[in-house]
């Protein structure tokens, strides 16, 4: 009878919560089928399965929805666990007693499976779920004309706050979703004494199938000969690559086209944040002497930026300082090629997939650093870090396709509204579950 009270009575405050939220409930579901216990199916547990009392998933997914609620440390992760209620313990499936109240796992038992887990694995498979999620999947050609195509990006990013096993800030390199949804499909730990680089390939045959017709985009640093060839001939899916001096010969051979009689094909123009940006492109098709691999099209793309900024000018009549707004104008060129041909991409279409390339460091690193502290975080030896970035990634995942594109106020809103929380993980709100020990009991 207790049970049932206090399930009725979270049925009440559920509803509540949500119609206060008003148009921002609508957002809070998620958007496919999938829970997220499904993400933790193939993780290994690294644990001896004599003795176990929770399951990997229950773990795992108590530690997102700690995230999903605003905890930024391994100790906040833990303390939130300690005093889940009881119906978010139901939906986790956790150890239940006798008398059929769920127990949360202790905080000995969460640290000790962050030392153990294999970070590459769970990351692995958040990765694929996402994609699965992402509805990230073989693109169909050819294509009756051109067409924006599903864009994946790659960038690295140092976990400044974890110290590696050779004494080194670690390297991640990731590739996640172009535009305002932007997940991370992938992400591996960038060998030591190494770059990027050789990183890519293995990167990319993890993610394997999911990228047949889609665009990949990378900057100058990964524009080499076996990538290309990597994504084209093995892939099935496109590049489109910015081109530096890195690359002496093929830089030269695209510089030295004459660009002052190559048409400007598209203009587009931005205003906000103090700064005024025109970017325009110009296409041509590849030279045949080029000399990369399935390169169709190379571009020039130029932005004029015109920043207003406060300059300290002195007033020579009272000798104090003022301050006076001026208007200060850079320009930027960028060379570029691609293996998409005129037929698969009109000019607008490749200046939305190199401005899309810079979704990962925008909406993936710069959210992980600024709202989620990973910069600052005390966590800095073993696989913990990577576990937490894993973490991080997941829960931005799940806010963005929940259809929301502010993080930090999602997780507000989950933090003032705890019953919204099972809704964006996928879970239902069990029925018959006790009271928290803590709330008034029913009478």
């Amino acid at each position: 009878m207790r049970g049932q009270c206090a399930s009725a009575e979270a049925e009440v405050v559920a509803e509540a919560a949500v119609a206060a939220l008003g148009e921002h409930a609508g957002v809070l579901g998620r958007v496919s089928g999938g829970n997220i216990l499904e993400c933790f199916a193939s993780v290994a547990d690294p644990r001896d399965r004599r003795g176990i009392r929770h399951r990997l998933p229950t773990i795992l997914g108590l530690c997102v929805a700690a995230v999903l609620s605003g905890s930024k440390t391994l100790v906040d992760i833990t303390d939130w666990i300690k005093v889940a209620s009881q119906q978010v313990l139901a939906a986790f499936d956790a150890r239940r007693d006798r008398d059929g109240v769920y127990h949360p796992p202790s905080r000995d038992t969460v640290t000790r499976l962050f030392a153990a887990l294999g970070a590459q694995g769970l990351a692995d498979g958040v990765g694929a779920w996402l994609a699965g999620e992402a509805r990230l999947g073989p693109v169909a050609f050819p294509v009756a004309g051109p067409v924006l195509l599903p864009g994946v990006g790659f960038d690295g990013k140092a976990m400044r706050g974890a110290i590696g096993e050779d004494g080194q800030i670690p390297y991640l390199l990731a590739a996640a979703t172009h535009g305002t949804g932007s997940v991370v499909i992938a992400e591996r730990l960038v060998g030591a004494k190494s770059n990027e680089v050789p990183s890519v390939e293995p990167l990319l045959r993890q993610i394997g199938p999911a990228l047949a017709g889609c665009v990949l985009t990378m900057d100058a640093l990964h524009t080499v000969r076996s990538h290309a060839e990597l994504i084209v001939g093995e892939l099935t899916a496109h590049y489109v690559m910015t081109v530096k001096e890195n690359t002496p010969n093929l830089f030269n051979r695209i510089d030295a086209i004459d660009w002052a009689v190559v048409p400007v094909a598209h203009t587009t123009t931005e205003v906000g944040h103090g700064r005024q940006e025109k970017r325009t492109i110009q296409v041509v098709d590849a030279p045949e002497d080029l000399g990369f691999p399935h390169a169709a099209q190379v571009f020039l793309i130029e932005r004029y930026i015109t920043r207003t900024v406060r300059r300290r000018v002195k007033d020579k009549g009272k000798g104090e300082r003022k301050y006076k707004k001026v208007r200060v104008k850079s320009a930027v060129a960028v060379l570029g090629v691609t293996s998409l041909g005129s037929r698969e991409a009109a000019p607008e279409h490749l200046a939305t997939y190199v401005r899309g390339h810079w979704s990962i460091e925008n909406k993936i690193h710069w959210v992980r650093d600024v709202t989620f502290n990973e910069d600052a975080s005390q966590i800095k030896t073993g696989s913990r870090p990577r576990v937490m970035a894993t973490l991080r990634n997941l829960v931005i995942g799940l806010i963005r396709q929940a259809g929301h594109t502010k993080i930090a106020a999602t997780i507000r809103h989950i933090r003032n509204n705890p019953h919204l929380l099972l809704p964006i993980l996928g879970l239902s709100q069990p029925q018959n579950t006790p009271s928290d020990q803590h709330k008034r009991l029913c009478a």
